[in-house]
């Protein structure tokens, strides 16, 4: 299991390998860009015909059951959805994104349980973004959960960090503010292409003239 980026190694360099066939799963909270990073990051391998389709987001599960991404009152129905959906994708073995808060163990468990059914590799980013950034980001967003909600992510964020490093994930990294601004150099995640199909085995061929004996 790789463990990456303390709070004292900020701005070392994230190189991030992983397999196309991954769960990738976003943990921050609202505001932290982890919507953005997701977008971003299939930007960059469009030439691998990567679509946005490969990310399903939480929020847009609220608003496909209530017309709203911010509605609480429908979460249950909406990650019924959301697990759902991520299911339906490893069956048919596609590259995965998760963007949701996944500040709860339980959330997270969720998720890990799902990978480990489909024996899918698991990558964990945690979004350690200041409060201060979060809530900027939060009112230049039309959908906004508010500075409460956002102040009790940053709570459980900190007990994220902490238990995920007990989580069996197949990787964990940190990302902090540095990481996230656009165009940034510090952080690198290379998707590896599918092994190619393996061949069919060839028949051995009979000798011509070959006498047999019981």
């Amino acid at each position: 299991m790789d463990r990456a980026d303390s709070p004292q190694e900020k701005r070392v360099p994230l190189f991030i390998t992983i397999p196309e066939r991954s769960l990738v799963v976003l943990c921050g909270p609202a505001g932290a860009g982890k919507s953005t990073f997701a977008h971003s990051l299939i930007q960059r391998y469009k030439h691998r015909k990567f679509a946005p389709t490969m990310i399903v987001s939480s929020d847009y599960c609220r608003a496909l059951v209530s017309d709203d991404e911010t509605n609480q009152f429908v979460s249950k129905d909406a990650f019924d959805i959301f697990h759902y959906i991520i299911r339906k994708r490893m069956y048919q073995n596609r590259f995965t994104i998760a963007d949701s808060t996944a500040l709860s163990t339980e959330a997270r468990y969720n998720l890990l349980d799902l990978a480990a059914k489909y024996h899918y590799h698991t990558c964990l980013l945690i979004f350690d973004v200041p409060l201060d950034v979060c809530l900027e980001h939060e009112e230049q967003r039309h959908r906004r959960v508010g500075s409460e909600v956002i102040s009790y992510h940053q709570e459980q964020l900190r007990k994220a960090i902490e238990d995920s490093q007990r989580e069996p994930w197949k990787q964990v990294h940190v990302l902090h503010e540095e990481h996230l601004t656009l165009n940034s150099n510090l952080i690198r995640i290379r998707i590896l292409p599918p092994p190619p199909p393996l061949a069919e085995p060839q028949q051995e061929k009979s000798t011509s003239g070959e006498n047999t004996r019981g």
